[in-house]
């Protein structure tokens, strides 16, 4: 790491370049290892364990990169141009997970409004029903054509959205309102506004994540509703269970930057570490909206 003073906050005429650093190199190896885990395990020529060294390898590079650039920030080696490129980076990034969402309603959206009505023989697949699934009934949710619930009469189950589905509904749009009440508690220089509701954050989001999981043994052990459950059972486990990740790593996020403020780190005019990771958490909840509506609701 370099040991030369850096630039202050205040000059912005230079561009901090980057010092040598292990932690890329390290990360393609994890990457690497994890790669192999799959690999190993998809053809079975290894257990579940197979993905240990390489989840290992990649949690050390994450805690030792990001350490490293909190320990550089810390020390004042950011200049405003480097602040500007970590806010078009995070951008980008949200970007990418918005195309990533996009992508799997966009598959909700097929399955539902045109694959499974040309089944039923609407529009120009009307042979389909003819001479293939003549008993198919083309309403949604289906369980396709060759009933494939894990159940021996196909049969399943939605879950209500006005149980869990409605109750993390708003214990994430609550998460929203917190946060943003931390935010500007950051910017007001109210440390111990901060604290609390930022702590409050994150535990609404690991509450959501318990909840989802309760939400999921109940559709599997009561209702039927499992990831093999015909096209309805792939797309709302595929899209809850990825929306569920982002909502465990948003939390994780928001306990690393709580127990940052709990040590003094960030000022009310830069704060961008914070920012960041508010900007994930509305987008989290702002997918979760969509995910209620179209998923459980109509």
């Amino acid at each position: 790491m370099a040991t030369s003073h850096a630039p202050s906050h205040a000059d912005n005429g230079k561009y901090y370049v980057p010092h040598d650093t292990q932690w890329p190199i390290i990360g393609s190896v994890a990457l690497f290892t994890l790669m192999l885990g799959v690999v190993s395990y998809l053809n079975e020529w290894a257990g579940g364990w197979a993905f240990i060294p390489g989840a290992a390898i990649l949690a050390f590079m994450f805690f030792g990169w990001f350490g490293t650039v909190i320990d550089e920030n810390e020390r004042g080696m950011y200049n405003l141009a480097v602040d500007r490129s970590f806010r078009m980076g995070m951008i980008w990034f949200i970007f990418s997970e918005i195309m990533f969402f996009a992508a799997f309603f966009g598959a909700l959206f097929y399955a539902r409004t045109l694959s499974v009505p040309w089944i039923g023989g609407e529009g120009v697949k009307v042979f389909n029903k003819i001479f293939l699934w003549p008993e198919f009934n083309a309403g949604w949710p289906s369980n396709g054509p060759a009933q494939l619930s894990p159940r021996e009469n196909g049969s399943f189950e939605v879950i209500p959205a006005f149980g869990l589905p409605a109750i993390n509904t708003l214990i994430l749009l609550t998460s929203g309102v917190t946060i943003t009440i931390a935010h500007h508690a950051l910017k007001a220089g109210n440390r111990a506004m901060l604290n609390v509701f930022l702590a409050a954050t994150f535990l609404l989001g690991f509450l959501f994540v318990g909840l989802q999981a309760t939400e999921y043994m109940e559709a599997y052990q009561h209702y039927g509703l499992q990831l093999g459950t015909g096209i309805y059972g792939s797309t709302f486990f595929m899209l809850t269970g990825f929306h569920g990740l982002h909502v465990t790593i948003g939390a994780i996020m928001l306990t690393v930057i709580w127990l940052r403020t709990m040590k003094g780190h960030f000022t009310p005019t830069r704060h961008f570490g914070f920012e960041a990771v508010a900007w994930y958490w509305h987008f989290v909840d702002v997918v979760w909206l969509g995910l209620f509506v179209f998923v459980y609701w109509i």
